[in-house]
């Protein structure tokens, strides 16, 4: 179990669960996004703006792949990371992915609750922010779907969590 990669839609938890399971687990925990944004000195959303989705999507893969000679890590990554440049496979390589499942209308209800938080979401209206959680999610299932484990993203229980890991683990 030494790298666990905590992927799935924005809002869904990937950052708290992945934080809980470090701890329990006794280790460390890495944000790729957290880990883009120190190197890189800029937010996502202004990096994204600024220089574009290309750029982006190339360096943040670059973070990504500075996790495979992590030992004992726990990696929350970016919602959309595990959709680009093969990222999933390279995932599935070095580590076991979690996918956290969330159905659109609770990732919604989340992010209107949490959506001073995202500034890149701040110019959707309610009804506009449901169809582009709908339009990214249907373009992201596929990837996600390749998760080597899926869990509720509703019903999570950091116990159960450890021990999907350890039945993966397993029975590869």
């Amino acid at each position: 179990m030494s790298r666990v990669y905590i992927i799935g839609f924005m809002g869904v938890g990937k950052s708290t669960v992945g934080k809980k399971l470090a701890s329990k687990l006794g280790y460390e925990f890495l944000d790729t996004d957290k880990v883009f944004e120190t190197k890189y000195k800029l937010g996502i959303n202004d990096f994204f703006l600024k220089y574009g989705e290309e750029l982006f999507r190339k360096l943040e893969f670059d973070v990504l792949k500075s996790t495979f000679d992590k030992d004992n890590c726990i990696i929350s990554t970016g919602g959309g990371l595990p959709c680009h440049n093969n990222a999933i496979s390279e995932i599935n390589k070095n580590g076991i992915s979690v996918f956290l499942e969330m159905d659109e209308k609770a990732i919604h209800s989340r992010l209107v609750s949490s959506k001073q938080k995202r500034p890149l979401l701040q110019t959707f209206n309610e009804d506009e922010l449901l169809e582009y959680i709908h339009q990214k999610l249907d373009e992201r299932k596929k990837h996600y779907e390749k998760a080597n484990i899926k869990v509720p993203a509703l019903s999570i229980d950091i116990e159960d969590i450890i021990q999907m890991i350890s039945d993966y683990q397993t029975n590869i």
